[in-house]
């Protein structure tokens, strides 16, 4: 590569990253061509300001290869008191034509979910995980391997 080249390439780098000031974790887990209902996806989040309030979002990255138009999803977070909470959660993935919702510029779309807003947390380490919980209409059992959904991402940003 040339000077001008590598230039470029920092800068571009630079810009991407310096635009982002709310974000304070953003991380993504691959889950491989299809989700598992067993697999169980795990974020340590990092030290977090007690007095400070935060939004948290669910990442989710998928493809065409996705079959419905939402999703379900158990979210667990663990507090350092020991005390766990639990959510359910439903979100919309696709329109009513089965378009893939979400950003991006190719067939692979990233939806960010909001998961809770306003949130302060209590001093300690906190682990967040995420479970797909998808099932066809009128049947008990789950979807064994999610097709569609390639990679699982939490994110955390500050409100100032």
């Amino acid at each position: 590569m040339s000077l001008k080249s590598n230039f470029l390439f920092i800068l571009m780098v630079f810009l991407l990253f310096s635009c982002d000031k709310k974000r304070v974790f953003d991380d993504y887990k691959s889950v491989g061509n299809s989700w598992n209902k067993d697999s169980l996806v795990s974020f340590d989040l990092p030290k977090l300001e007690p007095k400070k309030e935060y939004n948290l979002f669910l990442n989710l990255r998928g493809n065409n290869d996705y079959p419905f138009n939402n999703i379900f999803l158990i979210v667990s977070m663990n507090y350092p008191d020991g005390i766990t909470k639990i959510d359910t959660l439903e979100y919309l993935m696709a329109d009513v034509e089965g378009n893939l919702l979400g950003d991006g510029f190719s067939d692979v779309k990233e939806s960010k979910l909001v998961f809770k807003e306003r949130v302060k947390f209590k001093a300690g380490k906190h682990k967040v995980t995420i479970k797909q919980a998808a099932r066809q209409t009128g049947k008990v059992t789950g979807i064994d391997k999610l097709e569609g959904i390639t990679e699982v991402g939490f994110r955390i940003e500050t409100l100032e």
